[in-house]
């Protein structure tokens, strides 16, 4: 079997050199550049250097904890290569623990190699120390661990008695075991290839806004108000049409507040019979920060470091924005309510494409690719069955047989 090697990039900083400070590592397969950990956190008050070799440090843990053999180390901090190198001395006293630290964890790997690299080379862990830093001069805490290391497409290990394959699948069997058992996992449903009755549980008719002028002209729409377009509103009475045919005992139409939101939701509850319309703030779409208003094109351009650590993870958040895993946690905040409050009920949901893409992937225990990989069109129809015990049917996605005609 081949040993494993990753690639680690690493940053640190802070502001005002001794100032609020944080870090950023990522973990990477050289070979296909795939993304197979993050770590990043606020340090309070400390040096760059400092906040660098916390990056390191962070970096080579989490590389042991994939079980690699041999990393390749990456940052644009010279100081810290050159010194774990022994080319330059250690002559600041509050390093040296963080150096001893760094080398008793390269001890742990067959070989470990350092190189520079210059900065725009290392934007994802700059993104993720700058986010970082961000929290820490606002007092708060960024998460220790951004998430743990995950392992994708390992090499494949013969579960011998005491090996760590076995090992982790007693894990992960005794701990399916007990959530099951205690009813603390709500995914952990009883699995089954037998179809579960519509009617015991929560349908959950998702439903994306129409059109607006920023949807045709390819822009990023966030918070921003904006009305639909004449194809938008052509398109919602054609999507109010589908839904009634579809659901047509639905007992409530729940949206988010925005105005291309609530025009949907308002077409497809009078289809209904005049049902009223919930408005609920977990549904609004994600908070595109600066770059709200601005083409696809624009931001590559003026961004290209901040969007590619925002596509490599959903746990970064474009400038003065807001990450797909804060959408994510209030998307399911919001799903969690409609359950309760409908139980045997069928809901109608409108939403955007941010929301609901979330709602899918969990749904379908996706993986954070998946956001990148479904299309959802302008006023397409989603749906999906939950039940109380944790039980997903995802009956559609991105229905739009409804809108054919429509120019």
């Amino acid at each position: 079997m081949a040993a494993r090697v990753v690639q680690i990039e690493a940053d640190g900083g802070s502001r005002g050199n001794p100032g609020p400070a944080g870090y950023g590592a990522v973990v990477r397969d050289p070979e296909t550049g795939e993304v197979l950990a993050e770590r990043s956190e606020s340090i309070g008050v400390a040096t760059n250097n400092v906040a660098e070799y916390r990056g390191l440090i962070a970096g080579l843990e989490a590389a042991a904890e994939l079980n690699a053999a041999e990393v390749d180390v990456r940052m644009d901090s010279k100081l810290v290569v050159e010194q774990m190198c022994g080319r330059w001395q250690i002559k600041h006293p509050g390093l040296r623990p963080l150096a001893a630290q760094a080398a008793g964890l390269v001890a742990r790997f067959a070989a470990v190699r350092f190189n520079w690299i210059p900065r725009e080379r290392n934007r994802h862990a700059d993104a993720l120390a700058n986010a970082a830093m961000d929290a820490a001069a606002a007092g708060a805490s960024a998460p220790p661990a951004i998430e743990k290391p995950r392992i994708v497409e390992p090499p494949r290990e013969v579960a011998a008695p005491d090996s760590a394959a076995r090992a982790r699948a007693r894990e992960v069997a005794a701990g399916a075991a007990t959530a099951r058992a205690t009813g603390s996992d709500a995914t952990a449903a009883p699995a089954s290839w037998e179809p579960r009755p519509s009617l015991t549980g929560t349908r959950l008719v998702l439903v994306r806004h129409g059109e607006t002028e920023y949807t045709e002209q390819g822009r990023y729409s966030g918070r921003g108000d904006i009305a639909l377009s004449a194809r938008g509103r052509a398109q919602i009475r054609a999507t109010a049409a589908r839904v009634a045919a579809l659901a047509p005992g639905a007992v409530a139409v729940v949206s988010s507040p925005l105005t291309r939101c609530v025009a949907t939701a308002e077409a497809i509850a009078g289809a209904l019979g005049d049902r009223p319309v919930r408005r609920d703030d977990d549904l609004i779409e994600c908070d595109f920060g600066a770059w709200e208003g601005r083409t696809f094109a624009e931001v590559r351009q003026g961004w290209p470091g901040e969007l590619d650590a925002w596509l490599a993870s959903t746990r970064i958040a474009p400038p003065q924005g807001e990450s797909f895993t804060q959408v994510a946690e209030r998307a399911s905040r919001a799903v969690a309510r409609l359950c309760a409050a409908y139980p045997r009920e069928t809901v109608v949901v409108v939403s955007h494409v941010s929301p609901i893409k979330l709602m899918l992937r969990d749904a379908l225990a996706a993986g954070d690719s998946f956001l990148h990989r479904l299309y959802l069109d302008a006023a397409g129809i989603s749906v999906l069955d939950m039940w109380p015990d944790g039980g997903v049917a995802v009956r559609s996605v991105n229905e739009t047989g409804h809108l054919d005609g429509i120019d």
